[in-house]
């Protein structure tokens, strides 16, 4: 039977002696949880981890596209789409496409997630052609305005293909490249990074009654998978993000147990994104309405992810996230 580690992490500036960095970041851990299947958790002391998962766990995270993870980083969405879920039809208009992108930057987005698709519970599929013809001329205005990493924000090879020439540096699909086999190897042959997100079934249908053994450790399992798959495809474990995929298939209990157990995915030694901005079990607990209404609420789950090690906060209000991190790490000491 599969034993899982989730590191109990703390980021006290005080630490005790023989603590462990996590992925070279901010947080530091000296016990750990040990998970199977059908039984309780304990917890041991982080000596007791096998050699191979310590170095997991504990291995600087490579930059990917620019994005050093010594820090916590935003990624800024770039919506270009009529109907999603928040921000629909907002930034359709290539020319309000690129100066939300400039007031993202400006307001501290390290990337820019792009996408032309929506995948909002209950959304379509959009025909290639046109999510190409959304998504290429926004990315190749940013790419020549500014130097900030693009990331492309699709299922299919070829409008991956398309972003790539435009400018984009770096995939990020939330059907975890299962969605179309070609785009896989297209990352790998191009040599791009990639996100690998979990989803249970197809935007149309995902939030359909979905169901788990145990939400956490199918997620891990899920992922562990498509970074196999990805490495066999030519991407380096090295090259990869993973989201565990909040509200993709998830009920609000789901999305809950995930965030509580974010550490465990630290195991798969791969940079963590978080994208939780504006989701629907966010107004639902805060007792907020729709789209900016949700901020405060982004806010609070997001810190509460760094406080686990989060690596990259994907988000929609970038200035508003920026100021709360630059508290948080003043407050903890972080600098």
């Amino acid at each position: 039977m599969s034993v899982y580690y989730r590191p109990i992490l703390r980021h006290d500036p005080i630490r005790p002696e023989g603590a462990l960095t996590l992925g070279g970041g901010w947080c530091w851990f000296d016990r750990v949880e040990l998970l199977e299947r059908g039984g309780p958790g304990r917890v041991v002391p982080a000596s007791e981890l096998p050699e191979e998962m310590r170095a997991r766990l504990c291995a600087p995270r490579p930059e990917i596209a620019g994005l050093r993870f010594d820090a916590p980083r935003l990624m800024g969405i770039l919506n270009v789409t009529p109907d999603s879920f928040s921000d629909g039809g907002l930034h359709f208009d290539p020319s309000d496409a690129l100066a939300h992108a400039r007031q993202m930057r400006d307001e501290g987005a390290e990337i820019i997630d792009i996408g032309g698709e929506s995948t909002r519970p209950g959304a379509s599929e959009v025909p290639v052609a046109e999510e190409i013809q959304r998504t290429a001329p926004v990315i190749e205005a940013i790419r020549a305005e500014m130097d900030l990493p693009i990331s492309i924000d699709t299922r299919k090879a070829p409008v991956a293909e398309a972003a790539h020439a435009a400018g984009a540096d770096l995939v990020n699909d939330v059907a975890g490249f299962t969605f179309d086999p070609a785009l896989a190897p297209y990352c790998g042959a191009a040599g791009l990074p990639v996100c690998v997100m979990h989803a249970q079934g197809t935007p149309d249908i995902m939030q359909k009654d979905p169901r788990y053994d145990d939400v956490a450790l199918d997620v891990y399992d899920y992922l562990a998978e498509r970074i196999a798959a990805l490495e066999a495809a030519g991407v380096p474990r090295a090259a990869i993000l993973t989201d565990p995929g909040i509200g993709f298939g998830k009920t609000q209990a789901h999305n809950l147990t995930l965030l509580r157990n974010l550490s465990l995915f630290h195991g798969l030694g791969c940079a963590i994104l978080l994208g939780v901005s504006r989701k629907r079990f966010i107004g639902e607990i805060g007792g907020t309405g729709e789209g900016a209404e949700r901020m405060p609420g982004s806010v609070a789950v997001a810190l509460a992810g760094v406080a686990q090690g989060v690596q990259v906060l994907r988000v929609h209000d970038v200035g508003a996230h920026r100021a709360a991190l630059a508290l948080w790490r003043a407050s903890t000491g972080m600098g």
